[in-house]
């Protein structure tokens, strides 16, 4: 939950944000935290994106962009 928190206040106040895996975990976190938890941040945020708090898009080179979902009511972040 502690990184579900993270990523919706991150968003919250950077609405326009939008970065993949690697730039969540090297700038929207803090990194020192964070550095070996790449895969659980992951499972995180695309869990995020199954309840539709976040949108997923795909880049050509495989990489995912993860962004606030603006077509969902947002939770405010305790």
């Amino acid at each position: 939950m502690e990184i579900e928190r993270s990523v919706l206040a991150y968003l919250h106040s950077h609405p326009q944000a939008a970065d993949t895996l690697r730039g969540i975990v090297n700038w929207w976190l803090p990194r020192q935290r964070y550095e070996s938890g790449c895969l659980r941040i992951e499972h995180v945020l695309e869990r995020l994106v199954a309840e539709g708090l976040l949108h997923r898009d795909e880049l050509p080179d495989g990489e995912v962009l993860y962004a606030l979902n603006r077509h969902t009511r947002q939770p405010q972040p305790n």
